[in-house]
């Protein structure tokens, strides 16, 4: 069995503190948002039905909502979607020598190709940030997790009906300094005016990185409840290989709320995120346009390979020993108004590695506006 981390009580107050000033910022700069998205976009977005929108998604994660700053310490990724494709290749964003390798590589996964399926094709930028418990200390610690930075690139192929979401993604980046993991931690600690970071000399070296990732989402369920309450029920499952990661992994989310968009769910930065966008054409929301829900997500992984943790592929690098099976649990509360959706995530993850005390919390922050 897999042990969960849960919060103690002094971690609950920050919870309650971070989504207290999280709901001041949209207290306070909600209007002014809706005010630039009217001046600059309504008159193009509100006139186009779900299929024709396309998407922009923000990712921020950090832990410092669990109050430590180790670990998987930082994440941010942003996403651009596309609106819906009868064909890939409609998409002008992608060259017309790429078509034919895309082709190829979709006939080498699971794909969802029924009649009536439409695609989408995603464009993401991110950089990931990893370090031990202890960030004070120059040594290397060796019973701890390495210091690491992941900076990359990707592309990602969608696939839907209204009840099957495929998604492949490929990413090229790098691990190693070149990803200016310490240049962003310690930027952000210098403004923060908190001690920064000081074994960065340990980190992995420098290593080309690729990821090809395949997910797919079912949406097994939904029911209305009280003619104003809804609830659904979402499952996936997926692989990842390369030499940044290589797993498989299974989950769920259900949710419950009112005016819950009718999507795949919500997700955080792993290989194969899915996408929050409208599953068909006919997908608008209810009377009014702004809705609310809980939601609570599980995932249990099998990973054979994580170079995080594992270390340089082909040169000699600090590693530990991982955990082989892996599982986390989140719970969450999403907003969304019109073309805005406002998703924060709570999330307890088991130990990853061996030395490891105990698990980890993070905190996961998704802005999307499509337009």
């Amino acid at each position: 069995m897999v042990p969960l981390v849960l919060p103690s009580w002094h971690q609950g107050c920050n919870i309650l503190r971070y989504i207290l000033i999280l709901l001041n910022i949209i207290r306070r700069y909600w209007c002014i948002s809706i005010i630039f998205y009217v001046l600059f976009f309504s008159t193009s977005a509100w006139s186009k039905g779900p299929s024709e929108l396309q998407t922009v998604q923000l990712f921020f994660e950090n832990d410092l909502f669990g109050d430590t700053d180790k670990y998987y310490t930082n994440a941010v990724q942003i996403t651009w979607l596309s609106n819906d494709l009868k064909r890939y290749k409609d998409d002008e964003r992608l060259p017309e020598w790429s078509l034919p390798i895309i082709h190829s590589i979709i006939k080498a996964f699971p794909f969802s190709s029924e009649p009536g399926s439409v695609h989408n094709v995603g464009i993401l930028l991110g950089q990931q940030i990893y370090t031990p418990s202890d960030i004070q200390t120059m040594k290397l610690i060796e019973a701890e997790r390495p210091y690491a930075g992941f900076l990359y690139g990707g592309l990602a192929l969608h696939s839907k009906t209204d009840a099957i979401l495929d998604t492949l993604e490929i990413v090229l980046g790098v691990v190693g300094p070149a990803a200016k993991a310490e240049f962003a931690q310690n930027t952000v600690h210098d403004l923060r005016d908190i001690p920064t970071a000081k074994g960065w000399d340990n980190q992995l070296k420098n290593e080309p990185a690729i990821r090809f990732s395949w997910q797919r989402k079912w949406r097994l369920h939904s029911m209305e409840l009280l003619d104003i309450l809804d609830y659904d029920l979402i499952s996936h499952a997926g692989l990842a290989l390369g030499n940044v990661k290589t797993s498989g992994n299974a989950g769920g989310e259900i949710r419950f709320g009112y005016n819950i968009p009718k999507d795949f769910g919500s997700d955080v930065i792993r290989a194969g995120a899915g996408i929050s966008a409208p599953v068909s054409a006919d997908s608008k929301q209810g009377n009014t346009p702004w809705g609310m829900h809980l939601f609570a997500s599980s995932q249990v992984e099998g990973v054979i390979h994580d170079i995080f943790l594992d270390g340089n592929t082909w040169e000699h690098s600090h590693s530990v020993e991982k955990k082989r099976l892996v599982a986390d649990l989140s719970l969450g509360l999403a907003f969304n108004f019109d073309m805005f959706k406002l998703t924060y995530r709570h999330l307890f993850s088991t130990k990853q590695f061996d030395n490891q005390k105990q698990g980890h919390i993070i905190g996961s922050l998704t802005l999307t506006l499509s337009f």
